[in-house]
């Protein structure tokens, strides 16, 4: 019998709390949201399931609800939310949280640090926590299985059949950003959740790390405990006169769309069909639940569209009295609207563009109420499962109203597809049901996973043989054009060093081997290190005897073929091999002809076409450095971070050129030498990355000045003085 897991959830945009959860609220507050919490409760409640945690975003805003400033909410039997702070304290479209993603890496890794265990699993729910995952997957040696909830490609196509242009999109959703994530997660994950089949082949199909053999159609759940049919039970007299308020025939059967004010949820050509079929407007009203507002001219702009097409649309088609459009709800009276739809013998409608899947539509089909669907998703294995309704193409005035009317006219077919749908949920789409197949997967999951770093770090913990236990930070700096160049620099930096002896441990993070670090660290009279991290983050090694961490190689070694990579590189024009000397079991180094260099992504997608991963670091423009994908500068300081139990802010990182960005992101606080090269100037402006305007050791030194690292209390201690 299988021990039973913890698991970590991410997902960290949209306004997530347990009660009362705002839905429809904007465009990042919607389906993912109930399935997330739907899920972390029904994984709590198993035994199977030791606890499970949902991570998301900690916000401070006078504009949302103080909940989501929360540090801790419990959700359940052994299922809580947590969120931690990352980026600005204001609450921000999911859009503009690319660029703070690596500071909740960080969070993470110290929240992690600070628990007893590490969980078994990391399930990641959309593409940007689908890339706070992979780094954590990589860094701990978790697995991590995703569910994308919405693919960039998908959306994208769909917008641009629509006629909008590309690089408008671009500016608003960042799209390539996005599907560069989706593909990195799609390539490291071990397991991909899907809703359908259709995701699977048309979807996840169109993308090029996908592996269908690694993908698993699990459909979410319903909870039935409140989408249940109207029976005899009185409805909410608040949510009758909710809707009866706007329209003259209250009577009559009602049309009923839930979603959000999104161009993609196609509400306004679903409001145009209505107003173009005259027989349509006889036999129902139309409600539109779209969200929640007080002025329109608050909302984002995106919604403003929406809305007002909406406004506009009924008043030209003079649909008053006959369409419900009200501007509030909460979420304890959608399963009231359903049943009041369905007790006046009216039709669920989603004519969404594309629809992953359709939460709404399975807790329609829970309440008693026939759907009429897109054709474009997940609607074709929910009514081919139920049989309960009808699928229209979206972009159709004609297919929609008659596929309503159709559905609308006979009561025989309309109490049939209603038990059907009661039926299918019952059969298909449990919480319960769901939660089982998961674990199915986790375990499998599990029990292919190999030895992972994180045993390896509970050893070292539990044996008492931290490297360094007594120093609270670390200054860890590039050798050549940073450390060293200037002798006065230099000396004043070896005098602060000493000073802060056993309480600050003295690192170099070069590009150079380990037989080269030593050498030039004893042409230029320096001691030697507490910890070296050399060949472009691929080794680390301590202290006088340069002991190797063996745990950071075993970590490194993840698809690391060598072989197959340098014949790969052969192809590449602008690139000669290294001398032997800098070739290292975890580096492969090229000197680089700049203007025969293709760009990097065109490498990459040379690479990714081989089946063959790797990480690509150019710098100095001069240099080209072949890596594994677990390893780089960057991430071996979060992996001493991890190791000795200090927070990233601990660490003053010093650099030069390319190979030295990745660590300056996050919580480190970065320091970029006045005579740096060219290629970090995209750094200006990011979160904690200082540019001195001294060079080389006088540049740390300036950074020391600024970030008062001498003097400045560590982020453990403040917790602690707090």
């Amino acid at each position: 019998m299988n021990k039973p897991i913890t698991i970590l959830m991410l997902s960290i945009h949209g306004l997530i709390r347990g009660k009362n959860p705002e839905l429809g609220r904007d465009a990042d507050t919607g389906g993912q949201v109930t399935y997330v919490l739907e899920l972390a409760r029904a994984l709590g409640r198993n035994p199977n399931v030791e606890r499970v945690e949902l991570l998301t975003r900690l916000i401070e805003d006078p504009g949302v609800s103080s909940d989501y400033s929360l540090p801790r909410e419990e959700l359940g039997e052994n299922a809580h939310i947590v969120r931690l702070p990352f980026g600005p304290k204001r609450y921000i479209r999911k859009e503009l949280l690319w660029r703070h993603l690596d500071h909740l890496v960080d969070r993470c890794l110290l929240y992690l640090r600070s628990q007893q265990n590490l969980p078994d699993i990391i399930h990641t729910h959309y593409a940007d926590a689908g890339m706070v995952g992979v780094q954590l997957s990589q860094l701990l040696g978790i697995p991590q299985i995703h569910t994308g909830h919405s693919l960039g490609r998908c959306k994208l196509n769909r917008m641009l059949e629509t006629g909008r242009k590309e690089h408008s999109l671009e500016r608003q959703f960042n799209f390539n950003q996005r599907i560069a994530a989706e593909e990195e997660v799609l390539r490291h994950s071990s397991m991909i959740i899907t809703s359908t089949r259709q995701e699977v082949t048309e979807q996840y199909g169109i993308y090029e790390h996908f592996n269908p053999q690694r993908a698993q159609v699990i459909p979410p759940g319903t909870d039935t405990s409140r989408f249940s049919p109207p029976g005899r039970r009185k409805l909410q007299d608040a949510v009758v006169q909710m809707i009866d308020r706007f329209l003259s025939e209250p009577e009559k059967p009602m049309i009923l769309a839930i979603c959000r004010p999104d161009a993609r949820k196609n509400l306004h050509r679903l409001l145009i069909a209505y107003g173009e079929d005259r027989t349509l407007q006889s036999k129902a009203n139309l409600v539109i639940i779209a969200g929640n507002r007080d002025d329109i001219k608050t909302l984002e702009e995106s919604q403003q569209q929406v809305l007002s097409d909406l406004l506009f649309t009924l008043d030209r088609y003079d649909l008053w009295g006959k369409v419900a459009l009200p501007k509030h709800h909460t979420m304890d009276d959608v399963p009231n609207l359903y049943r009041l739809a369905a007790r006046r013998h009216g039709i669920f409608v989603n004519p969404a563009l594309t629809e992953p899947f359709g939460l709404t539509l399975i807790e329609a089909a829970a309440s008693g109420l026939p759907i009429v669907a897109t054709h474009d998703g997940g609607p074709n294995d929910i009514i081919a499962n139920c049989r309960n309704g009808l699928l229209i193409d979206p972009f159709s005035t004609s297919a929609i109203a008659d596929a309503l009317k159709t559905a609308l006219s006979d009561s025989t077919v309309w109490r049939k597809w209603a038990r059907n749908g009661i039926n299918g949920v019952k059969r298909h789409y449990t919480w319960d049901g769901h939660v089982a197949k998961f674990l199915n997967c986790a375990n499998r999951v599990l029990r292919k996973a190999r030895k992972r770093v994180r045993r390896e770090l509970a050893a070292i913990l539990r044996e008492g043989k931290s490297p360094l236990p007594l120093v609270d930070k670390a200054l860890v700096s590039d050798i050549d054009n940073t450390l060293i160049g200037d002798r006065d620099g230099l000396e004043r930096l070896l005098e602060w060093l000493h000073n802060n002896a056993g309480k600050v441990a003295f690192g170099i993070a070069t590009g150079r081997t380990l037989e080269s670090t030593t050498k030039v660290l004893r042409e230029w009279n320096l001691p030697t290190p507490d910890v070296l991290i050399t060949s472009v983050g691929t080794e680390i090694n301590y202290g006088f005897d340069l002991r190797p961490d063996t745990g950071w190689e075993k970590h490194i070694r993840h698809l690391w073929r060598p072989d197959a990579l340098t014949r790969a590189l052969i192809e590449i024009p602008g690139l000669k091999p290294q001398l032997k000397e800098n070739q290292r079991t975890f580096k492969i180094s090229y000197n680089v002809t700049p203007e025969l260099l293709p760009p990097l992504k065109e490498i990459n997608e040379h690479l990714s076409s081989l089946n063959l991963h790797a990480k690509i670091i150019y710098s100095h423009q001069a240099y080209l450095d072949i890596l594994p994908v677990r390893a780089s500068k960057g991430q071996a300081i979060r992996y001493l971070a991890y190791k000795w139990g200090l927070p990233l802010n601990a660490f003053l990182v010093a650099g030069d050129s390319g190979n030295d960005a990745e660590m300056m992101l996050g919580d480190t606080l970065g320091v970029i030498v006045g005579n740096h090269s060219p290629e970090l100037k995209s750094l200006r402006g990011h979160h904690q990355v200082y540019f001195a305007a001294a060079n080389n050791a006088w540049g740390i030194l300036d950074g020391i000045d600024h970030y008062r690292f001498a003097d400045t209390p560590t982020y453990c201690e403040r917790l602690i003085d707090s």
